[in-house]
């Protein structure tokens, strides 16, 4: 009788061939879809070449040019050119041209490519969103993408599981940002230092997928290996009719081990955001408003999904951005793009006086579309607040949700909805 395991173990233990696995084992698996976007595939593609002529399979092979594009300069332009021409000499079905690309981790479980149970790699960090699919999926080196991409397997030691339970009702306002950078407060980033995160609760269970994706992108924040939602109904509407291949869905057993089990009142969790220079700084940002800014950006693979959008357009609605804010709007793919247009978010967006990209990365990694002056301020959806991350070393970034960076973009300070004057 096989050992009581996490969905984590199992989904691995599936991948290997293993009737069980257990924490610290070494393991090869079959991999069910490698990712690299522009900046992290051309290495990628040397590895794999180095390997074999051909890629293991062109419809698992997943090709998103979305971190410096469209092409910013030369250089960008010639790292596109390398995974444009790979994909087309390789047949990968699975590569979104300008035009048709996202930012990756919203593009591809909006276009039914990753599922339950998948096991997936990424020349990405934040390739753990997919989690909130029930998949187990992670961030890699270029190097061991290109190998997965020739080979279609991955060697992978089991991590332990640390379980968080957040039961009861999330307060008016609170999201699944707040939810996540609530726990990275909690536990610091390394309190999850390759273990993977399983989140559960009632809580979890009432918010919508693109809440939950917020919360499994930013696993990696806490040192997470990935972060794993369960297949609930919710998870099932979803996919059913999305996912392009079968999915498979896996429960923890009752009795699994875990490394850590934490308990989290929901009602605990307030409006929540991160301060210079560690997602893990965090405040409730009722103690944040004596902070000027002056920059918001909303959109990210954290936050650029549909529902961020329409929660940023309520607060916006009728309200103008403070005239000492540039408020820069990034819908993180081009169906998210044309809702917002389909709905009447852009007009409220171009009312305000928002700037609106096309779906890029953009300011998130400093690489263009709204990089920082030296001293300068920024709250944003996004997920990382390093030293220098949204340009000079000087300059500030703080993490919110996109309700309370569109706030604070009225405010010119960082602040809550419920501190704008009423209409």
């Amino acid at each position: 009788m096989a050992r009581p395991m996490t969905m984590a173990e199992k989904i691995l233990a599936a991948h290997a061939g293993l009737d069980e696995v257990q924490p610290g084992q070494l393991i090869e698996c079959d991999l069910d879809l490698v990712l690299a976007n522009d900046v992290t595939a051309p290495i990628a593609i040397k590895t794999c070449r180095e390997i074999s002529d051909t890629v293991w399979d062109p419809e698992r092979v997943i090709l998103v040019p979305d971190h410096y594009v469209p092409n910013k300069d030369i250089k960008s332009a010639e790292q596109a050119k390398i995974v444009r021409d790979f994909a087309h000499d390789q047949n990968v079905t699975h590569y979104y041209e300008v035009g048709c690309m996202g930012v990756e981790h919203a593009l591809l479980p909006e276009q039914g490519v990753v599922g339950a149970g998948d096991l997936i790699i990424g020349a990405d960090s934040h390739t753990c969103t997919y989690g909130a699919l029930g998949a187990f999926s992670t961030g890699v080196g270029s190097t061991d993408a290109g190998v997965g991409m020739a080979t279609g397997k991955a060697w992978f030691k089991v991590p332990e599981t640390m379980k968080f339970v957040i039961e009861g009702e999330l307060r008016p306002g609170v999201t699944g940002k707040d939810v996540i950078l609530y726990i990275i407060g909690l536990i610091g980033v390394d309190g999850a230092l390759y273990k993977a995160m399983e989140f559960t609760g009632s809580a979890v269970e009432s918010l919508s997928m693109d809440q939950r994706m917020s919360i499994a992108n930013m696993a990696i924040e806490a040192g997470g290996k990935a972060g794993l939602i369960p297949v609930d109904d919710v998870t099932r509407e979803y996919m059913d009719g999305r996912v392009e291949r079968e999915y498979t869905a896996y429960y923890s057993d009752p009795n699994a081990e875990y490394a850590q089990v934490i308990a989290i009142d929901a009602a605990d969790i307030p409006p929540t955001v991160a301060f210079p220079h560690l997602p893990s700084n965090t405040r409730a940002v009722a103690e944040a408003r004596d902070i000027r800014i002056d920059q918001a950006v909303i959109g990210s693979c954290t936050n650029g999904r549909l529902e961020d959008m329409r929660q940023a357009a309520a607060v916006l609605k009728g309200r103008t951005v403070h005239p000492q804010v540039r408020c820069i709007v990034i819908p993180a793919t081009q169906a998210v793009y044309r809702a917002c247009i389909d709905e009447g978010l852009m007009d409220i967006f171009l009312d305000a006086n928002c700037a609106v990209s096309t779906p890029t990365c953009g300011p998130c990694l400093g690489g263009y579309m709204g990089i920082l002056a030296a001293g300068e301020r920024a709250i944003a959806t996004t997920n990382r607040n390093f030293v220098g991350r949204m340009g000079d070393p000087t300059s500030e970034v703080y993490l919110s949700s996109p309700a309370v960076a569109a706030a604070s973009a009225v405010l010119g300070h960082i602040g809550l909805p419920e501190d704008l004057p009423s209409l």
